[in-house]
């Protein structure tokens, strides 16, 4: 009878325990919940053309710039002249563009040739290059930018007194020089986000 009672009583505090760890467990157990989703960003666009091409390196020959009253027989030479455009296009770009114009690789230039962009006059690709950057901005109405560039190699220069030096000059080059050649490459950059 005692063996009875003892296993009654073990087996209430089995029972105990047992509901203790059933309802205990419940009582210190958390909720989580899992909210799925997906993270969306929307790419602002960028557009870059130049001349109607999204390739910025482009060929430009003076010979087929010319104004025809002063072309020699398909060549430049001296008194001859003519204009060419960079048109820089940026009207389906959602983000503003920094630009520059940068001419590399210029060989055999006739020392009298001249260059000319708005009213300023040069001597130069390198010179002419310092002055054809700037930004078209995201919001701007018009996102087109048409770069006028005017070249003249003078028939003969307005001083007489270097007429006569200038005439050699001219002359030894239009024995020597096969080809004028030179590289334009454009480059478009996004500009910087204002933070704040």
């Amino acid at each position: 009878m005692l063996l009875s009672k003892k296993k009654k009583i073990i087996g209430g505090i089995c029972l105990i325990i047992l509901l203790g760890i059933l309802v205990g467990g419940h009582t210190f157990s958390k909720y989580v919940t899992q909210v799925k989703g997906e993270g969306i960003a929307n790419i602002a666009k960028w557009s870059f053309n130049v001349n109607g091409s999204s390739s910025t390196v482009q060929t430009i020959n003076l010979a087929s710039t010319y104004d025809a009253s002063t072309l020699v027989n398909g060549k430049i030479a001296p008194g001859t002249s003519g204009t060419f455009n960079i048109i820089i296009d940026a009207t389906t770009s959602e983000v503003g563009i920094d630009y520059k114009v940068e001419f590399e690789n210029e060989q055999n230039k006739p020392t009298n040739l001249l260059y000319y962009y708005g009213e300023k006059q040069y001597t130069s690709l390198a010179e002419l290059q310092k002055d054809l950057t700037g930004t078209i901005d995201a919001d701007d109405e018009n996102k087109t930018i048409t770069l006028n560039i005017r070249w003249e190699w003078k028939y003969e220069t307005e001083n007489r007194q270097n007429i006569t030096e200038n005439d050699k000059i001219d002359t030894n080059e239009g024995e020597t020089i096969q080809k004028y050649t030179f590289n334009v490459n454009v480059i478009g950059t996004q500009v910087q986000p204002l933070l704040g």
